[in-house]
């Protein structure tokens, strides 16, 4: 196990460096300057020149490139061209809206969805397995957005049960911390719920038709019993999988909601920089997702071995 880790570990180094590289150019020959906009659309060329001296831009990009990557390796993201504050205090401010939505979402998703694939699985072809379907159906097709707007309207327009926006931290009570988070979790886990159910059901299918499976109820067992202990276990590693996958999207994914809900998340910071032409924010937070993406990829394996001992790496 410590040998998967430390290979995995020293895999990501030069996909990191790749990473960094790839943002970094990207960024630079985008179309946009940052000086333009910070000097404001009265100013003069002169003005404009100065600030971008100021910020380094006028140096070469290899010159720029090789002080941000020797700011990087000492762990600074450096300072946002706007508020001039250190850019990881920016997104550790920001960082708790940010997870607690995603995990808020991908637990309740889990919970959700995967009993609702085992149903459908074990009741395949009835009206369960068909109604299970349909809700997935109206998952994917259904924006997130669109979603959002309709819980608002419903549950904070005219039932008046919950807040329209906002967040609450854990620190200010676990009433308030539910009242904020619920809307935007429910909103954002219905594509996921919808992922999670199709792919458990079709893993399930294919255990479900095994031999095992048969030797199981010959044996007496109950139901619940061979549905969980032997054939879930035995289809975990696709369902691990696509929930992985899905936790990485949903890092990423998380920005439509924060703006629908107005949470002060990583997300809205990233629309923030973008239209600001930030480029140390933008540089920061997708570093931070793809180590993020990384650690991931790491738990997913790790998960692999723990559930079927017959993978080895």
């Amino acid at each position: 196990m410590l040998r998967l880790v430390l290979s995995r570990l020293m895999a990501a180094i030069p996909v990191m460096g790749v990473v960094a590289i790839f943002v970094f150019l990207l960024l630079r020959l985008s179309p946009g300057d940052p000086a333009a906009i910070l000097a404001g659309d009265t100013a003069t060329i002169e003005t404009i020149a100065a600030i971008r001296a100021d910020l380094g831009l006028d140096r070469p990009i290899p010159e720029q490139f090789i002080t941000w990557f020797g700011q990087l390796v000492q762990g600074d993201l450096g300072r946002s061209v706007l508020s001039k504050q250190p850019v990881t205090t920016l997104i550790a401010q920001r960082v708790e809206p940010t997870l607690s939505l995603a995990l808020c979402t991908l637990i309740f998703a889990i919970i959700v969805a995967v009993p609702m694939g085992i149903l459908a699985a074990w009741k395949q072809g009835s009206w369960l397995d068909r109604g299970i379907m349909a809700l997935s159906v109206a998952g994917f097709s259904v924006p997130v957005f669109v979603l959002g707007y309709v819980l608002i309207f419903v549950f904070s327009m005219k039932l008046d049960l919950l807040p329209v926006q906002g967040f609450a931290s854990l620190s200010e009570g676990l009433p308030a911390f539910a009242a904020r988070i619920t809307l935007p979790t429910i909103g954002l886990s219905f594509i996921y719920i919808a992922l999670f159910a199709r792919i458990t059901r079709a893993a399930m299918l294919d255990v479900l038709g095994e031999d095992y499976i048969r030797t199981a109820h010959a044996k007496g067992l109950k139901d619940h019993v061979v549905l969980v202990k032997h054939a879930l276990r035995n289809a975990a590693i696709p369902i691990v999988s696509v929930i992985g996958i899905g936790f990485a999207l949903l890092i990423g994914g998380v920005v439509i909601t924060e703006t629908v809900f107005n949470i002060p998340g990583i997300g809205r910071l990233v629309v923030d920089a973008v239209l600001a032409r930030d480029y140390p924010i933008i540089q920061g937070v997708i570093l931070l997702f793809s180590g993020i993406y990384v650690l991931i990829n790491l738990a997913i394996d790790i998960a692999y071995v723990l559930l079927d001992p017959r993978i080895r790496y």
